[in-house]
Parts: structure tokens; C-alpha cells; sequence
């Protein structure tokens, strides 16, 4: 069994939507601080990181937000999370976030967590990052990005042993199990990472 100690959360810093993913937040949180994971976020104090760290705060939980320092000067930054660092720019905030976590969660949101979840798959295909990646489908929110990952594959862009880098759970009870039985990563996948002719 392996043994989670931190997480790293990508979400929506929207207000605006539904309130399913606000619940669909709050449930992953608790579920994480009820079994003493501590989580990494960006940082923010609306959206769905915003729900992300009221619960943790108000849990008890260990929470660290990374920030650049632009978003902080527009005070997006949540006023509660003492544990937040701050960065130059958006590179170093995904840098920082990776640090020393067993596993990425992956929450619906905008093109920034779009950004996020597709640059660790990237890394994860070329060997350079190895763990777990967990993507939160609440709503059928990721179906078209599903839909696109399996034409990459049927047509070749992607291998068929590709489709392991993300595990899909549509519950954030399924989360915890979900990283336990992710299927084993390491630096070799760089070898395989490209699909040759045959």
C-alpha cells in the first residue's frame, strides 16, 4: 500500500459555478484531512480553491497554497492559508506545487487547470514525473478531453500504454483507492514515450 502523505489539488478559481463542484471540493477535502494528507493548492481564496482551503482550516488540516506574486498584488490570494509561498510566475508555481507530494488531484476548472493537468501528463509521459495522477470527473465535466486522449491513441499520437499516465474516478471517495492502486510509473516511460512506425 502506498503510504500518501501530500497531494497537490488543480481547480477552478471561479466563483461562478455550480454548486456541485463547490460540494464535489469540500468532500475531496475532507476525505484527504480525515486521513491526516496534507494538501498543496494554488493559493487562491475563491472558486473552488477557496472551498478547498476553508475546509482544510476549518478541519484542522495542513494546507499550502503557492502563489505568484502578481496574483497576490490583486489579492487573490486567501487571507486565512499562513503557509503560502510565494513565486515569480506561473512556472514556478506548477514547480512548486509537484514538491514533495505521492500524488496530482485534478478537480474540474478553466484553462488554467487545464494547463496544469495537461503539462503533468506531458511530464508524466516522458518519465519526468511519475505519480499518480487523478482526475475528478464530476458531471462528465472531462468527457470531451477523454474523447480527445483516445483519438491521441487511436491515431498514433499517443501509445496504448499512455492511457495508465491518469486514473479517472467520478467520486472523491473513490480518490484515496484510486492513488493506492495507480498503476506503477517510472523514469523508463521516456524510452517508449514516442510512437514509432511500423
Amino acid at each position: 500500500m502506498k503510504n500518501i502523505k501530500r497531494v497537490a489539488i488543480f481547480c477552478a478559481s471561479s466563483p461562478g459555478v455550480d454548486d456541485i463542484y463547490f460540494d464535489v471540493a469540500e468532500n475531496l477535502t475532507r476525505e484527504l484531512i480525515n486521513n491526516d494528507i496534507a494538501i498543496n493548492y494554488g493559493g487562491g481564496g475563491i472558486g473552488l480553491m477557496g472551498k478547498i482551503a476553508d475546509t482544510a482550516l476549518e478541519m484542522g488540516g495542513n494546507i499550502k497554497g503557492i502563489i505568484p506574486v502578481f496574483m497576490k498584488e490583486m489579492e487573490w490570494a486567501h487571507k486565512g492559508v499562513k503557509d503560502m509561498i510565494l513565486v515569480r510566475d506561473m512556472h514556478e508555481r506548477k514547480y512548486r506545487l509537484k514538491k514533495d507530494i505521492d500524488a496530482i488531484i485534478t478537480l474540474p476548472g478553466g484553462v488554467g487547470t487545464m494547463d496544469e493537468l495537461m503539462e503533468f501528463i506531458s511530464l508524466k509521459q516522458l518519465g519526468q514525473f511519475t505519480k499518480p495522477i487523478i482526475i475528478v470527473n464530476t458531471n462528465g465535466f472531462y468527457d470531451p478531453l477523454f474523447e480527445l486522449l483516445a483519438r491521441m491513441i487511436s491515431q498514433k499520437f499517443m501509445r496504448d500504454s499512455h492511457s495508465e499516465i491518469w486514473t479517472v474516478v467520478s467520486d472523491p471517495s473513490e480518490v484515496i483507492d484510486a492513488i493506492i492502486e495507480s498503476p506503477p510509473w517510472d523514469a523508463e516511460a521516456i524510452k517508449f514515450a514516442a510512437v514509432k512506425k511500423h
